[in-house]
């Protein structure tokens, strides 16, 4: 088996905070134990204050362990920090490690002799960057100049010039338009079929992880709250898909179908939107029913809304 680019155990953090009557104990992360593969793609996913920044902190070396261990691409972030700063690239939406004033080609030059890059590795690599993720048109550009789109771009780049094996990814979606949102993800899948780089996301946009994750890791007060795949996440709290269909003529409104919930009925009945539960029956199956009372012209599944199912995974365990 090869070794987890990603593994913890028993991973704490605490901090000593200070409020108006006494000193107490915070605890961010809490006994935290998981391992990444090499190659996989991983969302990290929790509410604001749920332990994923001090996490993040921990695994590149910013932050010391209160107890527990942790290994990064085989290296121990603290002592060995600066070996695993040529494994590891990191995306914060909110930062930048672009030079403001500088073209966006002079910050990749600088980046590249930070991590030794000889020159041809550096030429090589800048010119697949650029032409993936279609920034030929900014690279003489200053920074400060750029749409928040193009730096997003210019940001992914930066973190990737050294071909890392781990890109840490937080928020990198924040604020884009879905072009740019679409543009990006496409980029990393690619990316990741290429050269193998695992990923690890941390963000509130659910569309980034379901386009860009295969497992999802939910934290909740410091402590892992689900491990596995966005459809068990699902079926962990009872999450329901919905089916939409669209009708030939006006009907009444579709209640009575076994293991189904109607939601609503637009356009005096032409569109009917049905929720049911995935554990106990099938789309197929709702389907049938529903063309034994009316004419079906169109249809369409909806996924459950994955905030919602993070939701009631912190309701199950208050």
């Amino acid at each position: 088996m090869s070794t987890p680019i990603i593994e913890t155990d028993g991973l704490t953090r605490e901090f000593r905070v200070r409020d108006a009557l006494r000193r107490r104990t915070l605890v961010a992360v809490d006994d935290l134990s998981l391992r990444v593969a090499p190659g996989e793609a991983v969302g990290y996913i929790g509410a604001n204050g749920a332990g994923k920044s001090t996490t993040i902190k921990m695994l590149t070396g910013i932050l010391v362990p209160t107890r527990g261990s942790v290994t990064t691409c085989g290296l121990r972030p603290v002592q060995d920090r600066r070996r695993l700063a040529r494994q590891v690239g990191v995306v914060f939406g909110q930062r930048s490690q672009l030079w403001w004033d500088l073209p966006v080609r002079e910050s990749f030059r600088i980046l590249a002799a930070i991590h030794g890059l000889s020159a041809s590795e550096e030429a090589s690599r800048t010119e697949e960057l650029v032409e993936r993720l279609e920034m030929a048109e900014f690279l003489a550009t200053p920074v400060r100049q750029l749409s928040l789109g193009q730096r997003m771009r210019g940001e992914v780049a930066a973190a990737l010039l050294h071909s890392p094996r781990l890109v840490i990814l937080d928020e990198p979606t924040i604020g884009l338009d879905v072009l740019s949102k679409q543009r990006l993800r496409e980029f990393l899948v690619a990316e990741r079929r290429t050269h193998g780089t695992t990923l690890l996301l941390t963000t509130h946009d659910m569309g980034d992880v379901e386009r860009l994750c295969d497992r999802v890791l939910v934290i909740d007060r410091g402590r892992l709250a689900y491990d596995g795949d966005l459809p068990g996440l699902s079926r962990t709290v009872g999450a329901e898909r919905v089916l939409v269909v669209d009708l030939a003529e006006p009907v009444d409104d579709l209640t009575g179908i076994p293991s189904t919930r109607h939601l609503t009925s637009e356009g005096h009945g032409l569109r009917q939107r049905l929720a049911f539960d995935a554990e106990a029956t099938t789309a197929a199956r709702v389907l049938a029913a529903v063309s034994e009372r009316a004419e079906v012209l169109d249809l369409t599944v909806e996924e459950p809304d994955i905030e919602d199912v993070v939701r009631r995974i912190y309701a199950a365990r208050r």
